[in-house]
């Protein structure tokens, strides 16, 4: 029977999760040379190769498909078999901006929880402002959030694309006001996009106020209004819808990571989910890219 290295299938598990040596690789604090080494000496002790690599992204095989299960079982028994000499529980408090966390956010914990089952993790969603205050406070060990001041600590994630989303069905009224859903007064998004509006001259009245991302998205699909939100947000089936209309742009905006972990195997677990998060926007399809631009804007950018 083939004696399996513990760091090599753990760096199998994270090549399949991120679909990148090079994020693999920063999850793990190491470089894309030792990521492939490690996997060729995977490959080399089963005699399968795992995974199929071209010049522009990195597949399972289907005997990686295979493996995949038995390896994060493999790990996870060997995250207990560790933590079973130690009495300490290790816990981490995270805290993510509902403008950011999205429908992604259950792949997200999954790979979490797969990467280090040992962990204990509080996840919280709430709006920056509020998080940054209890990252402050010492209430949360971490926060993903979008940068709304002039802070210039953490570490940043990715710049993200905002729009103004509506369903296909929803059609501007000559004459009327803008119809807008937004969270609250206190969210830095409806802050910009209101000032961008008031700016550009453009009447805009408040039709729906949700208490969350989900009800400003279920207002959105249902047609009720147009809203300022994320790509990564935005729910499926809606079109940004701002050329159409002639809205003002919206200006990027950072996501951003404050943490205060200085526990080694936490700040390895929490490497990973700042590593899967950029991988998540990297891998926003083109085909999804489009579906959420007027043709106009695809005509113009070709």
């Amino acid at each position: 029977m083939a004696a399996l290295d513990i760091d090599s299938v753990h760096a199998f598990v994270l090549v399949a999760d991120l679909g990148s040596f090079t994020k693999a690789a920063s999850a793990l604090d190491s470089s894309q040379a030792a990521i492939s080494v490690k996997i060729k000496r995977l490959e080399d002790r089963l005699g399968y190769r795992l995974l199929d690599r071209t010049p522009r992204n990195v597949r399972l095989s289907a005997q990686g498909t295979t493996f995949l299960k038995p390896a994060r079982n493999l790990m996870a028994a060997h995250e207990r078999a560790v933590a079973s000499l130690s009495a300490q529980v290790r816990r981490i408090a995270i805290g993510i901006s509902d403008q950011i966390a999205g429908a992604g956010l259950p792949a997200l914990l999954q790979k979490l929880s797969a990467f280090d089952p040992g962990l204990i993790s509080e996840v919280y969603i709430d709006s920056s402002p509020r998080l940054m205050e209890s990252f402050d406070k010492g209430t949360l060990d971490a926060a993903i959030v979008r940068g709304e001041d002039d802070r210039r600590d953490g570490e940043l994630l990715v710049r993200e694309r905002f729009g103004w989303f509506a369903s296909p069905e929803w059609e501007l009224v000559p004459g009327q006001p803008l119809r807008l859903a937004s969270i609250a007064k206190a969210c830095g998004v409806r802050t910009d996009a209101t000032r961008l509006l008031d700016n550009a001259g453009i009447p805009w009245r408040e039709v729906f106020i949700g208490g969350g991302m989900t009800a400003i998205g279920a207002a959105v699909s249902a047609g009720l209004a147009v809203a300022p939100l994320a790509y990564s947000v935005a729910p499926m089936g809606t079109l940004n819808v701002g050329e159409r209309y002639g809205l003002p742009q919206l200006p990027d905006s950072d996501v951003i990571l404050h943490s205060t972990v200085t526990e080694p195997l936490s700040q390895e677990a929490l490497k990973m989910l700042a590593a899967a998060f950029r991988s998540r926007y990297a891998n926003m399809s083109g085909a999804e890219a489009r579906k959420r631009w007027p043709a106009s804007h695809s005509e113009q950018s070709n």
